[in-house]
């Protein structure tokens, strides 16, 4: 049950418009919220040190099948080498976005990952499908479909990725965040007669990683991540918030009056009990 506006298109806090609605999400520690995406030149350096340690592996494999293959049929080695080769180009990727949640070895070289559109870690078939793409755009067009496309939309995204619904995202946050969720001034009222002593340690934390990120979400990530962590907050917090209210500035509102409390507790329990 939505407890603020959903509807309401333009969001007062914080930082800017967009658009709320009723998606799935994948919350908890499965949720990737830094969703900034990879520049070109960092892609870039990440398919060079990929494409090297694939290339290095075909002509390793490949040498190895041929001496291993002396005096068999030539046509059968020829068989294994292609195996091999389609192996590295699809494999490689595919075990290592699946099993290190979204890193390849070039990746994790320059601090990115692969995750879904909508924040969530890659999956086996993502990962495969991305794969399976780069073949195509990257092995057998030498990388020409890969740069025109990635060069063309705003998050860099490769035909494997729309195929995929992935995005590459940095992991590396180089500017210094303000860690303070401030109180927006026409929830102050609502906020200080709220019920929130049924809000969870986890839900809190997951609803301070939204808001403290919210600016370096995509549109998207937005949209359905607003929707999901309000609706869980909602859940433990009464009385509903104002008519109009946005999830952002919902969450910001039950997150600051939570510290303002918590700072009051802690101050008085310093204080000590009243001298007679």
């Amino acid at each position: 049950m939505h407890t603020y506006d959903q509807e309401e298109a333009t969001v007062a806090y914080p930082g800017g418009g967009a658009t709320y609605g009723q998606t799935s999400l994948v919350t908890g520690d499965a949720v990737v919220l830094d969703l900034r995406p990879a520049g070109f030149a960092t892609r870039l350096a990440a398919l060079f040190v990929d494409i090297s340690v694939q290339l290095t592996a075909i002509i390793g494999l490949n040498i190895l099948a041929v001496r291993i293959g002396a005096g068999v049929d030539s046509a059968a080695t020829a068989a294994v080498q292609l195996a091999l080769t389609v192996l590295v180009l699809v494999g490689y990727p595919t075990a290592f976005e699946t099993f290190t949640r979204g890193r390849s070895l070039g990746k994790m070289a320059v601090g990115l990952r692969v995750v879904g559109v909508d924040g969530s870690p890659v999956r086996f078939r993502q990962a495969l499908a991305r794969a399976l793409t780069a073949a195509v755009e990257i092995w057998t067009f030498f990388g020409i479909v890969a740069l025109v496309v990635s060069l063309t939309n705003r998050d860099g995204r490769r035909v494997g990725d729309f195929l995929a619904g992935t995005m590459v995202v940095s992991e590396r946050t180089r500017r210094k965040r303000d860690e303070t969720i401030e109180m927006p001034p026409r929830m102050a009222a609502w906020a200080a007669s709220a019920q929130l002593s049924g809000l969870s340690s986890e839900t809190a934390a997951m609803a301070r990683q939204y808001v403290l990120r919210y600016d370096e979400l995509t549109e998207q990530a937005r949209y359905e991540m607003g929707v999901r962590i309000a609706d869980m907050v909602a859940a433990s917090v009464g009385p509903p918030p104002p008519p109009g209210t946005s999830p952002p500035e919902y969450l910001a509102a039950v997150l600051a009056e939570r510290r303002r409390r918590e700072e009051e507790r802690m101050a008085a329990r310093q204080a000590g009990p009243p001298t007679v």
